[in-house]
């Protein structure tokens, strides 16, 4: 019997080699060069352009209407893919639904509201990010408008069943960092539907900035990527400035406004740190309130990190048992968030590791 939680994590660390009929994204800030496989009660945003995906075990291959999961040639399972409907669409003034917004895993529509980010140009940029990669290979626009994005929502909730929305934001020059114009494209989405929406950004020196998401957001993710700062420094020089105890107070902020469960934090794991500080990180989070959003290092095409390779899938399910315990013990669970990367579950197999089984 096929263990499907650990194929997730053998695949998100190995990716899988597709032929062109299976559609990819190319790049972006978060699950670029990959796309959703459903199988087995879970989906995986698993990578298939990156440089390491050739040496995979992995293949997917076509027989008659079916996609089939192969490991070293043996069939393993079969596998599902959405093609979302409203990428047919475009909006008044021409611009292609997908370039606006795009369905991650099987429910979430996603979007980086603004595809530019203030320290990509300089030494401070975060070497696994390629955010405006899409953007130079015209895959996206810059910035998205609220009442297109709000269309997109819709047009998505209508024809392919969204359930939630997650905005992120390159990090701006202005004070708020982009939490404004987060407000004003999730409070265009309420004036159309209900769905709930999770917002990521960086935090804001001022975090009372934070407070005015709160009548139009469900949950919020503020991500330290490592919590260990010298591989932070080195990495992610731009996250490495900010002190360590400015993100404690964002999370402990919102977590007051948001509640328990609303918010998290994504942990890289391969970045160069040890197991230990991915696992005490992610308890002083969960104890917290916040949810520990654990995921293997994710090489991107036309990132600083392009060529480098994820971790290994045996350390990856290691880490996933342990703080799967730790998730159970504080009462910690994706099963109690509302929406956003914690909700959708494709990027991480830590929900998959929860006591019960991960359910869509």
């Amino acid at each position: 019997m096929v263990a499907f939680k650990d194929l997730k994590v053998e695949l998100l660390c190995e990716g899988a080699r597709i032929n062109a009929e299976i559609a990819a994204r190319k790049a972006g800030a978060g699950p670029a060069a990959g796309g959703a496989f459903v199988f087995g009660g879970t989906v995986a945003n698993v990578p298939t352009m990156s440089s390491f995906v050739k040496q995979s075990h992995f293949s997917v291959e076509k027989s008659n209407s079916k996609y089939l999961l192969k490991k070293n040639g043996e069939t393993v399972c079969e596998v599902k893919f959405i093609t979302p409907k409203f990428y047919e669409m475009k909006t008044k003034d021409g611009i292609p639904y997908r370039k606006i917004a795009l369905l991650h895993g099987i429910n979430c529509l996603a979007t980086t509201t603004i595809q530019t980010c203030v320290y990509w140009n300089t030494p401070k940029r975060c070497k696994f990010c390629a955010i405006e990669v899409s953007l130079r290979e015209g895959a996206t626009i810059a910035k998205k408008k609220p009442e297109d994005v709000a269309e997109v929502a819709l047009a998505a909730q209508k024809l392919n069943g969204v359930k939630h929305i997650t905005l992120t934001t390159g990090t701006t020059a202005t004070p708020d960092k982009g939490i404004n114009h987060l407000y004003a494209v999730a409070k265009a989405i309420k004036s159309v539907t209900n769905l709930p929406i999770h917002v990521q950004f960086e935090p804001p020196k001022d975090l009372s900035m934070i407070d005015s998401l709160y009548d139009v957001v469900e949950t919020v993710g503020i991500h330290v990527e490592s919590f260990d700062r010298a591989v932070l420094a080195e990495v992610a020089p731009c996250k490495a400035e900010i002190p360590f105890e400015h993100f404690v107070a964002a999370w402990k902020h919102a977590v007051e406004i948001f509640g328990e469960n609303q918010v998290s934090s994504y942990v890289i794991v391969g970045l160069g740190e040890s197991d230990d500080s991915v696992i005490e990180g992610s308890r002083m989070l969960a104890e917290m309130g916040v949810y520990p959003y654990v995921v293997p290092l994710r090489p991107i095409p036309g990132s600083l990190m392009e060529h480098e390779k994820p971790p290994n899938a045996e350390r990856m399910k290691h880490l996933y048992a342990e703080i799967a315990e730790i998730l159970h013990e504080t009462g910690i669970s994706w099963r109690k968030c509302k929406a956003g990367c914690v909700r959708c579950g494709a990027c991480s197999a830590l929900p998959d590791f929860e006591r019960r089984a991960f359910v869509l």
